[in-house]
């Protein structure tokens, strides 16, 4: 059984916190099972996008392309270094046609995202 939406936006946005990186809410989806993006901007005007793949793939993950956190699978999209506005309308698009979409934002230089067990840095 997976974890709802909303508790796991929930504990990953205080796992942020704890380690002094600030991350923000930025669209609110459904409370169940809304498709959670996360946008890590590096302060530069670039930034990268890791997006949720079904939990089928989340056995196939392989370090340094995937990344697995408490049974969700994320997929970085685009390169790390995108320009934040692309990033920014991949992420409009998406929420254009489904509604019940999450949006998280990270602020961080370092690119630490702390998603998978080694909370790698974006690259």
């Amino acid at each position: 059984m997976r974890v709802k939406s909303h508790i796991w936006v929930s504990a990953y946005l205080r796992r942020l916190d704890a380690a002094f990186i600030p991350g923000a809410l930025v669209r609110h989806g459904d409370a169940d099972a809304g498709a959670i993006y996360i946008k890590v901007a590096a302060l530069d005007g670039t930034a990268q996008i890791f997006a949720p793949l079904s939990s089928q793939f989340a056995e196939m993950a392989q370090a340094g392309t995937l990344f697995v956190e408490d049974g969700r699978a994320w997929q970085p999209i685009y390169t790390p270094h995108a320009a934040e506005a692309e990033a920014d309308a991949y992420l409009e698009r998406q929420a254009s046609r489904d509604p019940d979409i999450w949006i998280l934002e990270v602020e961080t230089p370092q690119g630490r995202h702390m998603l998978g067990a080694t909370a790698a840095a974006v690259s």
